[in-house]
């Protein structure tokens, strides 16, 4: 078996460590950004998987708004960010990178970069404070769809949705880069 100097030697990198062996992730997260695993109940009838339940006391607002959304292979949607409501987005079919930026200058989390992979395989309640631009990138072959919990209704008259493109100069992420993976 080769030494570690014989594969620093070859341009061989020791892989970071990016969960705990509890399974949890290992970097920074972003403050207030709640990712919740869901867990699937699967029997001979089929499956049930809860998506929000207030008992959990994993975000103070009621249940007031309800939407679903599809994202088509290798599309991105996003930057978006909400001055006054958070999101509350269940992944439900597809593969997709959601990418999140807090741009909260009072947050102790300010300018951090989280992202994360969730599939029909690792399906997650995912809890974004407002002032967190997100994007989400289809990564796989079929149409991704999630389910918003947003905690405020839409207002179609003035909506709480600011966007920036996909490529700007406030966040540092290149979605085509292969190294950010």
């Amino acid at each position: 078996m080769s030494s570690r100097k014989d594969l620093e030697k070859i341009g061989a990198k020791r892989d970071l460590q990016t969960v705990t062996a509890e399974g949890l992730p290992s970097r920074r997260q972003i403050k207030d950004l709640v990712i919740r695993a869901l867990k699937t109940q699967v029997d001979r009838r089929g499956e049930i998987m809860e998506i929000y339940n207030p008992a959990w006391k994993i975000h103070p607002a009621p249940m007031v708004y309800a939407y679903q959304t599809m994202v088509r292979p290798k599309a991105i949607k996003g930057w978006i960010v909400h001055k006054l409501q958070d999101d509350r987005i269940c992944p439900l079919t597809g593969v997709a990178r959601w990418v999140f930026y807090d741009d909260r200058k009072q947050s102790p989390t300010y300018r951090l970069l989280n992202q994360f992979t969730f599939s029909e395989r690792n399906r997650a309640l995912i809890i974004i404070p407002a002032g967190v631009f997100h994007a989400v990138q289809n990564v796989g072959e079929s149409d991704v769809i999630f389910v918003n919990l947003p905690s405020k209704p839409y207002c179609h008259e003035a909506p709480d949705k600011y966007r920036l493109p996909v490529k700007n100069d406030l966040i540092p992420f290149d979605f085509d880069d292969p190294v950010s993976w």
